[in-house]
C-alpha cells in the first residue's frame, strides 16, 4: 500500500516546550516538495511518549488537514493500554489518516499470545489500514515472525515496521505472512540491505535531514538496483549513526535545529544534545551535504 521513504517526522516545539505549528506547517511542505512518500506523525521520533493525549489527538489532526490528501498519512496510535490504542486509532481514523503505525506494547512485557490479541482487537474494532511496529530495543517486547504471520491473516493489518536491523527477519517475515505482506524497514544503517532482500520501503529518521536523497536510495533498493542504491547511500552512512548517538529524536532535533528547518526545544526527560556529540553530527550533516 505505501512503498519508498517514509518519514517518521518529528514534532518541532517553541521554547516554551508547546508545539511549534508554523514550523511544523514548513516541514509538511518540505517533505511533499522532497518527494516523500508519507509522513509518519506521532511515531518514536514525534515525541509521541512525552504528548498528552489531547495534544497527539491535536498534531493528527493538523498534519491530516495540513496535507490535505497531498502525501498519504500514517498515525501513530500504538500504545501500551489496547483500549488507548483503540481510542486513538479511531480518532485518526476519524480525522481522515490514511493508516495507523501502532507500536507493540512497551513496559508490559505482553506474550506472543497477548500481542496477538491485542492487535487482533485492535483491527476488529477499527476499519482502517494498520502497520505493526517492532521495535525491541524500545519496548522490550519482540514481535516474533510466527506472531506477524498470524496477524497477517487480519485484512486490514496490511504490514510491519521492522525495527530490529535483522535484515534476515525480511525472509522470514515473508514465509510466515506471506508475499503480500508490506514490509518496512524501521532501522536507517541497514535499510538498503533490508529493502534489496524484498522489503517495499521505510519509516526513516534520516528522511527528515535529507529527504530527497533518502528517496533516492531507496526507490533504487526497491528497484534491485544495488550498485546505485549502495553509491548513494554512502554518503549517509556517517548520518544515519550520527542521528543514533544519543537516544532518537535528540540528535535529529538538533541537526534540524543546525540545518535552520525548526527550532531545537526537547520535552523532559529528553535534554537537548550533548555539546560533545556537536561536532559528529554537524560533521555527518557535512558529509551528507546537508550543509
Amino acid at each position: 500500500m505505501f512503498r519508498g521513504s517514509m518519514v517518521a517526522l518529528v514534532t518541532p516545539m517553541s521554547a516554551d516546550e508547546s508545539v511549534d505549528f508554523e514550523a511544523f506547517e514548513r516541514l509538511i511542505e518540505f517533505h511533499i516538495k522532497s518527494k516523500t512518500r508519507a509522513i509518519v506523525a506521532m511515531g518514536t521520533t514525534g515525541e509521541s511518549a512525552t504528548l498528552n493525549f489531547e495534544e497527539h489527538r491535536q498534531v493528527l489532526r493538523f498534519v491530516v488537514n495540513k496535507t490535505a490528501g497531498r502525501i498519504p498519512v500514517i498515525a501513530g496510535t500504538g500504545a501500551n493500554s489496547t483500549t488507548e490504542a483503540i481510542e486513538l486509532t479511531e480518532y485518526a481514523k476519524q480525522v481522515g489518516a490514511d493508516a495507523c503505525l501502532l507500536v507493540t506494547p512497551y513496559y508490559n512485557k505482553p506474550t506472543q499470545e497477548g500481542l496477538y490479541r491485542h492487535y487482533k482487537k485492535i483491527a476488529e474494532r477499527v476499519a482502517i489500514p494498520q502497520i505493526l511496529y517492532n521495535v525491541p530495543g524500545r519496548t522490550a517486547c519482540d514481535l516474533l515472525p510466527e506472531t506477524i504471520g498470524r496477524l497477517a491473516k487480519i485484512g486490514n493489518i496490511i504490514g510491519i515496521k521492522e525495527a530490529t536491523g535483522d535484515v534476515s527477519r525480511v525472509a522470514h517475515i515473508q514465509d510466515c505472512a506471506g508475499a503480500d505482506f508490506d514490509l518496512y524497514t524501521g532501522d536507517d544503517a541497514t535499510a538498503v540491505e533490508f529493502l534489496l532482500a524484498g522489503g517495499h520501503g521505510g519509516i526513516s529518521v534520516t528522511a527528515n535531514v535529507v529527504p530527497a536523497q533518502l528517496s533516492a536510495v531507496y526507490d533504487a533498493a526497491i528497484a534491485g538496483d544495488a550498485e546505485t542504491a549502495r553509491r548513494l547511500d554512502k554518503p549517509l552512512a556517517e548520518l544515519h549513526s550520527a542521528l543514533f548517538v544519543e537516544a532518537n529524536p535528540i540528535p535529529v532535533k538538533w541537526a534540524m535545529m543546525e540545518m535552520g528547518l525548526m527550532g531545537g526545544a526537547i520535552r523532559l526527560p529528553l535534554t537537548p544534545l550533548s555539546e560533545q556529540y556537536h561536532s559528529v553530527v554537524r560533521r555527518a550533516l557535512q558529509t551528507a551535504g546537508a550543509l
